[in-house]
């Protein structure tokens, strides 16, 4: 039997009916019809039930089984049969034979998973250019999701030291949760974050690992899966026609009279993605916003090479440098190759969407990875650097799953890895909001 369906180490969980289910617009909260009982605890030692379908395509779909770790080389039914995976209601899994998932599908699935589970709620951040509704989900502990609005409460407060005083912030420190938000696809052409995203979604709403119950506890996940929804569903226009034999229209720019790179927008903001970005930031204060790209050689992970931009807090420096390391060495620890930092980006240039994070004091950061179809590559060989201590060997095969795999991989670590230490990041955003504070002129000094 493969390495890859033995190796459990999470313990399953009997879970009833859901507790009472919300339904978040933007700051607004609407109590659901349906109103399930909470889940039980999870039974110490008792077997995982896995769906047996679903796990078994992940792993057919997957060309090179080192690109699979114990995160993601799975998928466990969930308690509830009601609540639907995406293999049921797209009849594919994410990744699998480089299907696309046009933004109206991704939305209706998140919808249903959202209607039958009190862990997900779904809203609009806002409106395309063309029309097109773009849509946050927030996944957490069922009473986190019922108190959402009370934890953006606890980041606004943290934000703004002047009205938040030391011996203050500390309770909210105790107390609080980080949101961490990861948008896909603002480079229509970079497909695989939207697919990737359901299926995230999906997973931290029925497992029941401890990795994952950590992970539900302690913070709050939000995900958009597409920022540029109308260049998007051309993208899977285009698709769709040359899997028909038909001419494939013109991808000359990704969003309405948008003839230029998309993603260059953070300082004009003239742009729909933007300025939903930016509003739905301003609504959550998330302490990390992270942007998902494909682009190069297996994985990258984002730090730059300097030099940093000055408005960077020193802070923020070192938390780049903390987490790209962390994927790092847990990816590498786990045998999968190709994931680096470094040597891609400055630093410097305040004009992408992840700045409107770094601007405001949170973490902004991104993933760069290998674009992946339904054909099987073989990316090519990388040297081996102290930024890169394990290269691409040059005979990694990759397809349009192992982009899902590996996004997927290192998120999850990294969710875990603050979820762990979640009042080290918040008291680190206090911090740095202290330190930027306009009425700051004295030390940098911590609540005791």
């Amino acid at each position: 039997m493969s390495k890859h369906v033995v190796r459990r180490t999470f313990a399953a969980v009997v879970v009833g009916s859901a507790a009472i289910a919300i339904t978040l617009g933007t700051g607004v909260l609407a109590a659901r019809q349906q109103k399930p009982a909470a889940p039980q605890k999870p039974a110490a030692g008792a077997a995982v039930k896995l769906d047996d379908e679903y796990t078994k395509k992940i792993i057919d779909s997957t060309p090179d089984k080192r690109i699979l770790t114990e995160l993601v080389d799975h998928m466990p039914l969930p308690a509830d049969p009601k609540v639907p995976s995406p293999l049921k209601m797209l009849g594919y899994i994410p990744g699998e034979g480089g299907k696309l998932t046009y933004s109206a599908d991704v939305y209706k699935y998140l919808e249903a998973l959202d209607a039958a589970s009190a862990r997900v709620s779904c809203w609009s951040i806002g409106k395309t250019e063309e029309g097109r509704d773009t849509r946050a989900c927030a996944v957490a502990d069922e009473a986190t999701i019922r108190d959402f609005a009370k934890y953006k409460k606890i980041l606004a407060d943290l934000t703004d030291p002047r009205k938040t005083p030391d011996i203050a912030a500390k309770q909210l420190i105790a107390t609080g949760k980080p949101i961490y938000w990861a948008t896909g696809s603002i480079h229509s052409g970079e497909t695989g974050s939207v697919e990737m995203l359901m299926e995230l979604g999906y997973r931290l709403a029925i497992e029941e690992s401890p990795a994952i119950q950590q992970i539900r506890n302690n913070i709050i996940f939000v995900f958009t899966p597409t920022t540029e929804v109308d260049g998007h569903d051309r993208q899977v226009d285009n698709q769709r026609a040359q899997a028909a034999g038909q001419p494939a229209p013109s991808m000359v720019y990704w969003g309405k009279y948008v003839a230029h790179d998309n993603n260059r927008d953070g300082i004009g903001k003239g742009l729909k993605l933007s300025q939903n970005v930016l509003a739905a930031f301003l609504d959550m204060h998330p302490i990390v916003l992270h942007d998902l790209h494909e682009s190069v050689n297996l994985l990258y992970a984002s730090t730059g090479t300097g030099p940093y931009n000055p408005i960077v807090d020193p802070i923020q420096v070192n938390e780049w440098w903390m987490l790209a390391q962390n994927e790092i060495l847990e990816m590498t620890k786990r045998g999968v190759p190709g994931v680096w930092t470094y040597n891609y980006y400055d630093g410097w240039v305040p004009n992408y969407m992840f700045w409107i994070g770094v601007s405001h004091n949170a973490i902004g950061r991104f993933y760069e990875t290998q674009s992946g179809g339904a054909n099987v590559s073989t990316p090519g060989a990388q040297s081996r650097e102290w930024y890169r201590p394990n290269p691409n060997p040059g005979d990694v095969r990759w397809n349009s799953r192992s982009n899902v795999n590996m996004q997927q991989s290192a998120l999850l670590l990294t969710l875990i890895n603050v979820a762990k230490n979640k009042e080290m990041f918040l008291e680190n955003y206090y911090a740095k909001m202290k330190a930027r504070s306009i009425s700051a002129r004295r030390p940098r000094r911590m609540p005791t």
